[in-house]
């Protein structure tokens, strides 16, 4: 929530009489889309008064704590902020899109070669040997030779063959794309009761590049902990609060401390509020006074609006749940903000109304990091309370306590230690002179109609200087339930993930360490912290170098990076065996982020195995994100949760908000939304390989049937003298893609799955086939074309065979054109079905009933359309009546149709049979894994019905393998159980992954050359 107010000078405008005789001038600033600032001047009464900001609502926003309030339109229409702020929206296409538009493009051009070589056919055919059939088959009036022949010939191929071009597949992926989306809004296992949050697909455009994703960019705050702000601990004067010690002078722990402090003495005191150490309170109650100009600062400075429904019963709205937490504190140990108006804040005092009149709110803004207020008690001492950043306001101190600051500077580092967030305190006493001066100055600063912020900020720049340092806060922001888990399952995946974040880096380093990005394990943490380019430069060699040199750093082979070139340097960073992590500073970042640097840095930051970016801005973030896509062939995904991150988020391939505390701007942004960042393991892991899985064989046997069906025009344009006569009944031709295929192949495309949801969650691993590219590519394509053209062959060739010397029962002869349409038309529909069969991996009853349903309809479709009752009422349309029956009657045919089916099928089974046998995916060897768990519990269930007949103990208690005694004594094993399982039972069906990780990282030539990661089982 945002305070917006009116500027005092118009609250006699509240009555309408007055209102209409209103006659002032507003002159501001052009149309723009920042959101942030508004310069303008308001000319009244012969007088000029500033507006800014705070006095203007924009478009879309909601009223609250306010029932109604008179305004000035400003900008109208296309001028507004909001809408220009709403340009044309970036449309996310997947990889698999630009493959598909590619692969159209080329299907294309090969239609065009099968109608010139039809042509060519045509006209040479016509002029060696259609000229002998003149007499009695004479061309049409048009045609006055074989090359025209050929020519129309073309275009009439051209039409008979289109249907390889796979017109109605855009129409199919988006419908199972819906489904995919649905599949994620209906599930329960994302859905938030606490908050009655369910997922949302905002998006059904990229399901299936959640199987790819390789680089996860989230934010911190809100995102990775719960953004639910609790007051911990305090520094007052030099004094560190917050803590509880037993009787030897130790910290007690959670679990060991007494009980909370009482408040009982405030009857305002906010009952959720906790806090332990009761010697803060003892320090208020005796007058202390740092103490009480401590709590007094927290109950001033800030933006939060107080609302009392009932007596003593207060309500605080921050814009930050940091500000309410401060707020609330202050609030509890006595300093009561109560309510506030335009030019005053009331304050209860430990008990006593005080109302400052308020001079002058010196806001915060991403690039201030702090924020002032001056005010004027009731005694007329006037005084600036400020809050910020330990970075920036430190370095306005007054000179003079250099023990404070040191003794404050050691507990700021101690509170970041602990993860929790931290801010510095400080107050400045200005005299009546100097704050008129001052005064006046700020006045023709926000009065300038050109350059007015950075007037402000120079004016703001020289008052909060010289302050006295008055404590620092630090509140806890605990981390959300699974995100440890999740992280580590995540990584295990081979998904690197980079935390960007704005607080100090202390804080970003413990709470790395907390959710198990960070580890004792590692190798080494490089920090960045260089304050120019050439320190950052310099830091970010030595780390490489430090890389390579290492003794277990590289595992593929190489050695002394000096003998490799620095176009190679890429590929053997990222064959380093060590795990690292990367951490850089805001300023540092700034740095290498700049174009001669940018590669330095990501060379060095793709190396880790965790990247932590600290105090960065809102921009930054999505710099970060587009350099690891401009150089980088992977993809990316963004999670955040506030305002600051929507630009994060509409950079990466894929934007996921997080529906928390900060508002909705993040998932309005999104394409994907959930509530807790848990979910996202489930979201890649589960419905994101799916997705992708599905996608693939639905594209690959699509493109199969096509050409399977397409193709046998082509063979039999040279048996008919290339006349452009088809091979199947023009209404098989139109219902084939719409009746007899459609159905089982979206069920396929929206029901499949290779493993169960629990083994897609056990054995992380699975997902890399996908970061790889491995289940559609160009190769794949062209395997399925190829097959499709095989099929086409036998699909021809056999019934052609067969029919050139085979008879009916009765001893005619069974060649004619209807009968061998339908024998083809028949063998390919039940070889494609049987194939689609053969690729399903997951049976369901809607499977079934597609498939076999589809089928049934043909027949029946097959023996309507030949029937008596057709052709008596369309006799010119359904001419050959009894056609269907009569062949289908036939033992020939069905054996034709038999060894058509076999012969296209068993290549493929023996393909398949040898591939299990011989080289198992890692997919493969978890179904039977589940297999033989099945076998053994039926097994089990048996023995028990059996019951034991012998009173005999083994000699064994454990049937464990060798080897495991050590790994837990290691401590290695305690990431998650279910994960040790899934890299020990991956180790022997990955290797193939190893080896085209291995090939891929050495074959990479520069940062643009894509993602090459050695696997960690």
């Amino acid at each position: 929530m945002k305070v917006r107010q009116a500027i005092p000078v118009t609250s006699e405008l509240g009555d309408i009489s007055r209102l209409a005789k209103f006659d002032g001038e507003v002159v501001c600033e052009p149309p723009n889309n920042k959101l942030d600032r508004f310069s303008g001047t308001l000319y009244w009464k012969e007088s000029k008064f500033p507006l800014s900001n705070q006095n203007m609502l924009l478009r879309g926003c909601v009223l609250r704590n306010t029932e109604w309030c008179f305004g000035l339109v400003v900008f109208a229409g296309p001028d507004t902020k909001l809408m220009q702020n709403s340009g044309r929206t970036k449309f996310k296409r997947t990889s698999i899109d630009r493959l598909m538009n590619t692969l159209v493009l080329w299907i294309f051009g090969f239609l065009v070669c099968m109608g010139v070589i039809l042509a060519i056919g045509n006209a040479i055919w016509e002029h060696e040997v259609g000229a002998r059939f003149q007499a009695y088959l004479p061309w049409d009036e048009a045609v006055d030779s074989a090359f025209f022949s050929g020519f129309l010939s073309f275009w009439s191929y051209i039409i008979i063959l289109n249907t390889v071009v796979p017109i109605s597949l855009y129409v199919s992926v988006e419908v199972i794309r819906l489904g995919h989306s649905y599949f994620i809004n209906w599930d329960k296992k994302m859905f938030c009761a606490k908050k009655r949050t369910p997922a949302e697909a905002r998006t059904t455009t990229l399901s299936e590049e959640l199987g790819q994703v390789e680089y996860v960019f989230s934010d911190k705050t809100g995102t990775l902990t719960q953004n639910v702000m609790a007051f911990s601990k305090c520094s007052v004067s030099g004094r560190s609060y917050g803590d509880v010690f037993d009787v030897l002078g130790h910290k007690a722990e959670l679990g060991e401390r007494p009980e909370p402090v009482d408040f009982s003495f405030n009857p305002l005191a906010d009952k959720k509020f906790v806090f332990w150490d009761s010697s803060l309170l003892e320090a208020v109650k005796m007058g202390d006074p740092h103490a009480h100009e401590f709590f007094r600062l927290l109950s001033l400075c800030h933006t939060v609006m107080s609302e009392e429904k009932n007596e003593g019963e207060l309500y605080y709205k921050a814009q930050s749940p940091d500000e309410g937490a401060l707020v609330t504190a202050a609030r509890n140990f006595g300093f009561v903000f109560r309510s506030r108006t335009p030019k005053t804040i009331t304050v209860h005092e430990m008990g006593t109304a005080v109302t400052y009149q308020l001079l002058a709110i010196l806001d915060f803004n991403n690039i201030r990091k702090r924020m002032s207020v001056i005010v004027r008690n009731p005694e007329g001492r006037i005084r600036l309370y400020c809050k910020g950043a330990d970075t920036i306001l430190l370095d306005r101190l007054h000179p003079s306590p250099q023990e404070l600051l040191s003794t404050t500077t050691d507990h700021l580092n101690e509170y970041a230690g602990e993860g929790l967030r931290t801010l510095v305190l400080a107050y400045k006493d200005l005299d009546e002179e100097y704050y008129g001066g001052w005064a006046q100055r700020r006045l023709q600063a926000s009065l300038a109609q050109d350059s007015r912020e950075d007037r402000l900020a120079s004016v703001y720049e020289e008052v909060e200087s010289d302050m006295v340092l008055l404590g620092a806060t630090a509140i806890e922001d605990k981390l959300q339930q699974g995100v440890p888990e999740t992280i580590a399952l995540l990584t295990l995946a081979n998904i690197k993930i980079w935390v960007l974040t704005g607080d100090k880096q202390e804080t970003a380093v413990n709470i790395g360490y907390s959710c198990k990005m960070l580890t004792d394990d590692m190798a080494e943490v490089f920090i960045v912290t260089g304050h120019t380019v050439l320190e950052v430069r310099e830091e970010l060699r030595k780390a490489r170098e430090k890389m390579l040199d290492s003794p277990h750093a590289v595992g593929n082979g190489f050695t002394c990076p000096e003998k490799r070139s620095s176009a190679k340097l890429p590929s053997v960073l990222e064959a380093v065996a060590g795990e690292y992590a990367l951490v850089i500073n805001g300023h540092s970042l700034a740095h290498a982020l700049e174009a001669d640097m940018e590669l330095e840095f990501l060379e060095t930051a793709c190396a880790c195995r965790a990247v932590i970016c600290c105090r960065v801005t809102p921009l930054q973030k999505a710099q970060v994100v587009e350099l690891v896509k401009k150089h980088k062939k992977a993809v990316t995904l963004a999670i955040g949760d506030g305002a600051n991150d929507v630009s994060m988020i509409k950079a990466a391939h894929i934007g996921v908000g997080i529906s928390g505390q900060e508002g909705i701007q993040a998932v309005l942004a999104s394409d994907y939304s959930f509530s807790q960042f848990k979910f996202l393991q489930r979201l890649l892991l589960v419905h994101g390989r799916w997705s992708y899985l599905r996608m693939c064989k639905f594209l690959c046997y699509f493109f199969y049937k096509n050409f399977a069906f397409t193709m046998v025009h082509f063979w039999f344009g040279f048996f008919c003298g290339f006349s452009a006569q088809t091979v199947y009944d023009q209404y098989f031709i139109t219902l084939y893609n719409i009746v007899y295929t459609s159905l089982p192949v979206l069920a396929m495309g929206v029901f499949d799955q290779d493993v169960p949801e629990q083994r897609s969650m056990e054995y992380p691993k699975l997902y890399e086939p996908g970061q790889l590219n491995l289940l559609f590519n160009k190769r794949e394509f062209f395997i399925c074309i190829a097959q499709g053209i095989y099929t086409s062959v036998l699909m021809f060739f056999i019934p052609y065979g067969v029919f050139a010397e085979a008879t009916r029962d009765d001893g005619t002869q069974l060649a004619d054109y209807q009968s061998f349409a339908v024998t083809v038309a028949t063998s390919l529909v039940i070889v494609v079905s049987v194939q689609i069969g053969l690729d399903t991996g997951y049976w369901t009853a809607i499977n079934h009933f597609f498939i076999w349903g589809s089928l049934a309809v043909y027949f029946a479709i097959l023996f309507a359309m030949h029937s008596n009752g057709l052709f008596d009422m369309f006799p010119n349309q359904f001419r050959f009546v009894g056609n269907a029956q009569n062949t289908l009657a036939q033992p020939t045919v069905w054996l034709t149709i038999t060894l058509t089916t076999a012969v296209c099928v068993m290549p493929v089974v023996a393909f398949r049979f040898l591939k299990l046998s011989l080289k198992p995916d890692l997919s493969d060897t978890v179904r039977y894994s589940q297999l033989v768990r099945k076998k053994q519990k039926a097994q089990h269930r048996c023995l028990r019905r059996v019951g034991r007949t012998s009173s005999r103990r083994s000699g064994y208690a454990f049937s464990h393998q060798e080897g495991f005694g050590e790994l837990i004594m290691s401590g290695k094993n305690m990431r998650l159980s279910s994960l040790a399982l899934a890299g020990f039972s991956a180790r022997s069906s990955s290797g193939w992954l190893e080896g085209l990780r291995r090939k891929k990282s050495d074959s990479a030539g520069s940062p643009s050359a894509g993602p090459h990661k050695p696997l960690r089982g």
